[in-house]
């Protein structure tokens, strides 16, 4: 398995980030606008991401990776 625990503090929202396929489902990693962040006292920190087509994908911060540059998303 190629988890990575991802521990970003500097992760806010509007920053882009890609979401793991173990994730999503998808054969590929997808990129996207972070659109919220939340402290569950379950599962940690709760990462949110909509995509260029508007499709949403949330879960654990581990299976998020921040962009430090923005994607073109056309």
């Amino acid at each position: 398995m190629r988890l990575e625990l991802i521990k970003n503090n500097n992760m806010k929202t509007g920053d882009f980030a890609k979401a793991d396929p173990i994730l999503t489902g998808l054969d590929f990693w997808i990129e996207g606008r972070v659109i919220n962040i939340k402290n569950n006292p379950f599962k940690g920190t709760v990462v949110a991401i909509q995509d260029n087509v508007n499709r949403i994908f949330f879960g654990e911060e581990k299976y998020f990776k921040q962009i430090e540059n923005e994607p073109c998303l056309q």
